[in-house]
């Protein structure tokens, strides 16, 4: 094996991936079990974790799934106490999953807003602060939180979801801040419209869509294998300087 294979590669690691029954976590799932690591895949569709599975297990890696509901306060710890129990440590934790429930801000709903909180910014500390202790007796860890574009400029209609990943990005420098003297690092990555079942939903019609693309000087929506990529980057020994950081993912919509 070459040396950048050693930086990048994953063999030895086990990672848990939320929202790993389609999408980004599908396919993070799968770069990183190709990387050489062992998968917790957690998620609600049975039909999606059995895919998980039998892409991490073509890897030749281990792989246990778990079903889990985000949105509750418990199912965050069970799942991180179902990934300890079968993999004694987990190395990487991806917190993935995430809810985009669309509306003006006059016109959200209570129940909407608390969900999208639920889901996108609790989960992610529950899961976090369940896992961060075997982390810190290893003095080695790596947390890669899922963002969004929508968390570092604002967008009509997102106001939930944008206030979520927004609060996600404050919660990975706050991890940081108190984490990486542990010799963890956390960041967020921060796509644009990806191309995923829930980016279909939201922005598959070529009426809101194309405006969108428009504004993205690559000129495209990006597909879950190129933000899967960055994961493994992070994921990985050769990212072991970059801490606290939002990394956009966005075809250059920010740069203008």
């Amino acid at each position: 094996m070459s040396n950048w294979e050693k930086r990048f590669g994953l063999a030895g690691k086990t990672a848990l991936v939320t929202g790993a029954t389609k999408g980004i976590g599908l396919e993070t799932c799968k770069v990183l079990a190709d990387a050489g690591a062992d998968i917790a895949a957690v998620g609600r569709d049975t039909a999606g974790l059995k895919e998980a599975e039998d892409a991490v297990k073509a890897a030749g890696r281990r792989c246990v799934t778990i079903a889990a509901d985000m949105s509750s306060a418990s199912g965050p710890v069970e799942a991180a106490e179902k990934a300890l129990k079968a993999f004694g440590a987990i190395d990487i934790l991806v917190n993935n999953a995430g809810i985009a429930l669309i509306d003006l801000l006059v016109d959200a709903t209570v129940e909407d807003w608390d969900k999208t909180m639920a889901v996108n910014l609790r989960a992610p500390f529950l899961l976090a602060r369940t896992l961060v202790p075997g982390m810190i007796a290893r003095k080695q860890g790596k947390i890669i939180n899922v963002s969004s574009q929508a968390g570092v400029v604002g967008l009509e209609a997102h106001g939930a979801y944008a206030a979520s990943k927004g609060g996600l990005n404050m919660l990975t420098k706050v991890m940081t801040v108190e984490w990486a003297k542990h010799n963890i690092q956390i960041n967020s990555v921060c796509p644009t419209v990806i191309l995923t079942p829930m980016g279909e939903q939201v922005w598959g019609d070529p009426v809101k869509g194309d405006p969108m693309k428009a504004k993205i000087p690559a000129a495209r929506f990006g597909r879950p294998v190129e933000v899967a990529d960055m994961i493994l980057y992070l994921a990985s020994s050769a990212s072991g300087l970059v801490n606290g950081q939002d990394l956009l993912i966005d075809g250059g919509y920010t740069a203008v």
